[in-house]
């Protein structure tokens, strides 16, 4: 294979302040040989971003986002042979890149278990400052860093599958974290709020991992429609109810009259937060997934939200490494299945349009919204 034609010059998107993204074309950096040169094929819009773009909450401006990415190959460190998971890589193959731990904090030394905490580590697109403006993939270009986690995702041809890998490992890591406080069983009555991407995604999770009796909540019907098709077996529109409690008296009705025995909180709202544990049974499981930035304090009743109830709770943060591997099996397992996993790919945007992206997503018309170097 030739090796690709690399320009001197490239664009980056630069979040300056808030609500305003400045497109720059700037030199493209030189890579050393334990770096890799990528050209970006397409990145999503995730919360994180959204919320970057609507507030700086982070105070990371100047920044280049953009994170649930893919790309191709065109230049190699000479030290750079292998992905992460040993699999070879050369100029030409397909990417993604997950997180990398500082491998020096005492997370990292004492927990191996728990690197996804390192409070040092890098995502590429969450990276700050001038220096750094090549390691977004709201880019033509972009350049892993040193040690960069990096999957090969050649077995994966479709653009839009692999640029939902990353928010696939979020959930992968999720469940897996659920694990650890419910027991999943076929027959379980597993219930997810929130149908968002991140939402969306868990519910054709359980449905591949074989969960018979899922239920989706949302206030938006489309999304609710979506989730029917991704494997949810009964939806609750909380619009529909004036209050908390009658929407939980509709979750009863399709849960065995008691609420679900396990429930996933996929939104950044404290209200829904406080109002999962309504849906929940006695005896019951709470994985909190969705808080990724901070919206404000939640409120609930100790007594008869988690002591009376005997419910377990355990929060969700990001994901490890191998969360990335099986979020690729899981979302090839889905796409032969049949499930529509790529329809959560909604709209495409240029480069030069990613304001009016990043408005279109706030809006919440769509569902995943993809930025793209050119259409």
């Amino acid at each position: 294979m030739s090796e690709p034609t690399i320009p001197a010059e490239g664009r980056v998107a630069v979040l300056t302040e808030p609500k305003h993204i400045d497109v720059r074309t700037l030199p493209l950096p030189q890579i050393n040989d334990d770096e890799v040169l990528v050209r970006v094929e397409g990145c999503g819009i995730c919360g994180t971003d959204q919320s970057e773009y609507r507030a700086d909450p982070f105070g990371f401006a100047p920044i280049v986002l953009g994170h649930e990415a893919t790309g191709e190959v065109v230049k190699l460190g000479k030290n750079v042979t292998t992905d992460y998971s040993g699999k070879p890589l050369k100029v030409g193959d397909k990417i993604v890149t997950g997180l990398r731990p500082c491998g020096h904090c005492a997370i990292c030394k004492r927990r191996a278990d728990m690197i996804h905490l390192c409070e040092n580590g890098e995502i590429h697109g969450l990276m700050p400052g001038e220096d750094h403006f090549f390691n977004g993939w709201y880019s033509d270009y972009m350049k892993c860093n040193p040690g960069a986690v990096i999957f090969n995702v050649n077995d994966m041809p479709d653009r839009d599958l692999r640029i939902l890998i990353e928010p696939a490992a979020v959930i992968v890591h999720a469940v897996e974290e659920a694990k650890k406080i419910y027991d999943f069983k076929h027959g379980s009555h597993v219930l997810v709020q929130g149908c968002g991407p991140i939402g969306l995604l868990l519910v054709a999770l359980l449905k591949t991992y074989g969960i018979r009796n899922i239920v989706a909540v949302d206030a938006k019907e489309a999304r609710l429609q979506m989730a029917k098709k991704l494997g949810a077996t009964a939806t609750v529109n909380f619009s529909d109810y004036d209050s908390v409690d009658a929407a939980a008296d509709a979750v009863r009705e399709v849960t065995e009259g008691l609420g679900a025995e396990m429930g996933f909180q996929c939104t950044g709202s404290p209200a829904a937060a406080a109002a999962l544990f309504k849906y929940i049974r006695r005896g019951g499981s709470y994985c909190e997934v969705g808080f990724f930035t901070n919206t404000g304090d939640a409120t609930y009743n100790p007594h008869l939200d988690v002591c009376q109830k005997e419910i377990k709770l355990t929060g969700s943060w990001t994901y490890q490494a191998g969360d990335w591997l099986e979020a690729q099996e899981f979302l090839k397992e889905a796409k032969d299945r049949g499930l529509p996993v790529m329809d959560l790919v909604t709209n495409v945007f240029p480069l030069d349009q990613i304001n009016e992206a990043m408005e279109y997503a706030l809006s919440m018309q769509g569902l995943k919204i993809e930025v793209v170097p050119e259409l």
